[in-house]
């Protein structure tokens, strides 16, 4: 019904800036996160919240933030009634690690993603780094 989203930089920022905003206040401890164009990538702590609810928190919060700063991708397909379509996938691709290897793995993983697209690596504040 919409073309595919492309995350632009700045819509990037805005969505790890709220990212950030949910890790601060809910405690979740996060250990790497890449937002791409057309994809995000988190390694989380398990935490209170079952991770459909992480996930679903997470594209609320970024969505409320894009809408704010005015940078929602689908925001010219509004509906009369002012909402816009979501800008995310249903669902989510999941991976539980079941060892301090495959943490450390994703955790890499995660970290290289934006170089294998020919971006620059991204830090964010609300990462806390794993010791090994």
């Amino acid at each position: 019904t919409y073309p595919p989203v492309r995350f632009t930089g700045l819509q990037a920022r805005a969505i790890g800036s709220a990212f950030g905003d949910f890790v601060r206040r809910s405690g979740v401890r996060v250990w790497a996160c890449a937002v791409l164009p057309d994809h995000v990538h988190v390694v989380a702590n398990r935490h209170r919240y079952y991770v459909e609810q992480l996930v679903n928190l997470l594209k609320g919060e970024a969505t409320r933030r894009l809408l704010a700063e005015g940078l929602h991708p689908l925001a010219v397909y509004h509906r009369q009634d002012g909402r816009v379509p979501g800008c995310w996938a249903r669902g989510l691709w999941k991976v539980f690690l079941d060892s301090e290897d495959d943490l450390h793995r994703a955790i890499r993983y995660v970290e290289l993603n934006p170089t294998k697209e020919g971006k620059p690596p991204q830090r964010w504040s609300f990462v806390t780094p794993l010791r090994r």
